[in-house]
């Protein structure tokens, strides 16, 4: 059966609508979610918050422990990668990850680059081979059909394919490149505009964000649930 990650990146604890300063993306990931399970109960969901619990930032003795050779680790290195091997376990174990991501600043929230940081990781989600040139990176998470679902907020708008500010738009390109560089090769955007706008145009992007979650989780929940069934074993 499909196996959800639930990743939230906002800043903002809450739910827009329902906290004060409530996040947009945190009510379209959990809308995702909510609607999926009740159409598939019995899928299973992790969890995790990098906007409140964020990853460490990677770091020299991270660097290095990371590209020694396993059988040439000490154990302090262990000890490092420890908090990257929970991450990259999480991501492999899922075949939908569904990201909560709102615009900052032109980009991802920091704590959403560390996870990403964490889990692009030669040996574990991306191998490496220098006698290949042309071709030295092979995706190791193209072993079975992935999707990841990003569902982002903005404050102004024309941020998305298209828009007069597409070319400023760093979110959506950055994530979708780490993770089609991994082996995510499915990828599906919506967004909430005009949160800076606010009134009936922040109104009727929200709603049709909305809308398009639901047929996203009714497509998805036939074409995934479908893949899982054949990848089962007989």
């Amino acid at each position: 059966m499909p196996h959800i990650l639930h990743i939230d990146a906002s800043a903002r604890p809450g739910l827009a609508g329902t906290d004060d300063h409530g996040s947009h993306s945190r009510n379209l990931t959990h809308q995702f979610v909510r609607q999926w399970q009740a159409l598939r109960a019995a899928d299973t969901v992790t969890y995790r918050d990098v906007g409140q619990t964020p990853p460490s930032f990677i770091n020299r003795e991270w660097i290095q422990s990371a590209f020694t050779p396993a059988p040439k680790q000490e154990p302090w290195m262990a000890e490092i990668l420890a908090e990257s091997d929970e991450l990259v376990d999480e991501l492999l174990a899922a075949d939908i990850l569904v990201i909560g991501a709102p615009l900052y600043n032109f980009g991802m929230p920091a704590a959403l680059k560390a996870w990403v940081d964490q889990i692009v990781r030669v040996g574990r989600t991306v191998s490496f081979d220098p006698n290949t040139p042309e071709t030295p990176f092979t995706p190791l998470l193209a072993d079975r059909p992935r999707h990841a679902v990003i569902l982002s907020s903005r404050g102004g708008t024309g941020f998305g394919p298209g828009g007069v500010l597409q070319h400023m738009n760093h979110l959506e390109p950055a994530l979708s490149t780490a993770l089609e560089f991994i082996g995510i090769a499915h990828i599906h955007c919506i967004a909430i505009e005009n949160e800076e706008t606010g009134g009936a145009m922040l109104a009727d992007s929200i709603a049709e964000a909305h809308r398009m979650v639901e047929s996203l989780v009714a497509e998805l929940t036939t074409t995934v649930g479908a893949t899982a069934k054949e990848l089962e074993p007989a």
